[in-house]
């Protein structure tokens, strides 16, 4: 039985899903069918929110980007967390994007499901998924509506990405964790110091957890040296890109190198 069985649900009537061949059929009374595509993924989309999700370009970039191991030294923090995740429990990375994450979670020897809206970062997280043999499912999903069982997960991982909270604590088990992690007051703020005459740190974020108890936090602190490639991807995956002067972009762009902290705050939370 795959690692996922019993904790899907269709995303159109909310009843129990079956592998069949190369497709998920539901339970209810019309057996909605979903295909899983070439690449290994299956598109469970609220249909009113499909064609959401980061577009291509962005995808790519961030794809460059992490695949640098940048940002590893973070990756390996969050990593660490399964280690409180049952042996046999499964991972929820909601707003996987393309995956960089949940595959180092599933190699981590955690199973894990990947959700997020957008199509093309789902299909290269799968693709690297397939390559490496890993126990990971991908499938296109909005976190607000998950399409997951109630009670069906044991953690699940928000990685610079909105929190769902009354959703998250909808799928968890009793017990299971919530693990968000986001910028932190001085995240880039090298680069934001070459972008910007009056750079400004981080705000504190809005969204997070009210309900559940916070068991756990961490901040996460390193230097990056990046080369200009990396400069360029980095900037290309970030706010900063849409909301930056042409000739600021240019400043940074042209420099050789690059030198900027990077700060992520980690919570852990437990319902």
């Amino acid at each position: 039985m795959e690692f996922w069985q019993n904790r899907l649900r269709c995303p159109v009537c909310g009843a129990s899903v079956e592998k069949r061949g190369n497709s998920l059929f539901c339970t209810g009374a019309r057996s909605h069918c979903f295909d899983f595509a070439a690449e290994g993924y299956v598109n469970l989309a609220d249909p009113k929110e499909a064609g959401g999700g980061d577009d291509a370009a962005l995808i790519a970039a961030r794809t460059a980007f992490l695949d640098g191991d940048y940002y590893a030294p973070f990756a390996d923090a969050l990593t660490a967390y399964l280690q409180d995740v049952p042996q046999d429990g499964v991972a929820v990375d909601a707003g996987c994007g393309e995956g960089y994450y949940t595959c180092r979670f599933a190699r981590a020897g955690r199973p894990v499901i990947g959700f997020d809206l957008s199509k093309r970062g789902v299909r290269a997280a799968a693709k690297r998924a397939k390559r490496e043999d890993l126990p990971a499912l991908f499938a296109v999903a909005g976190i607000f509506d998950l399409p997951l069982n109630d009670a069906s997960v044991d953690a699940v991982f928000s990685v610079f990405a909105p929190v769902a909270e009354r959703e998250f604590l909808r799928v968890l088990k009793p017990g299971g964790l919530l693990i968000t992690a986001g910028a932190g007051p001085d995240h880039l703020l090298g680069m934001k110091r070459v972008l910007y005459e009056e750079p400004r740190r981080n705000t504190p974020r809005v969204d997070l957890p009210h309900t559940m108890k916070q068991i756990g936090s961490e901040t996460v602190r390193f230097d990056m040296k990046l080369p200009k490639e990396a400069v360029a991807t980095l900037f290309a995956m970030t706010p900063y890109y849409y909301r930056t002067a042409p000739s600021a972009a240019r400043r940074l762009l042209c420099l050789p190198c690059l030198t900027t902290e990077a700060e992520m705050e980690i919570r852990v939370y437990r319902k």
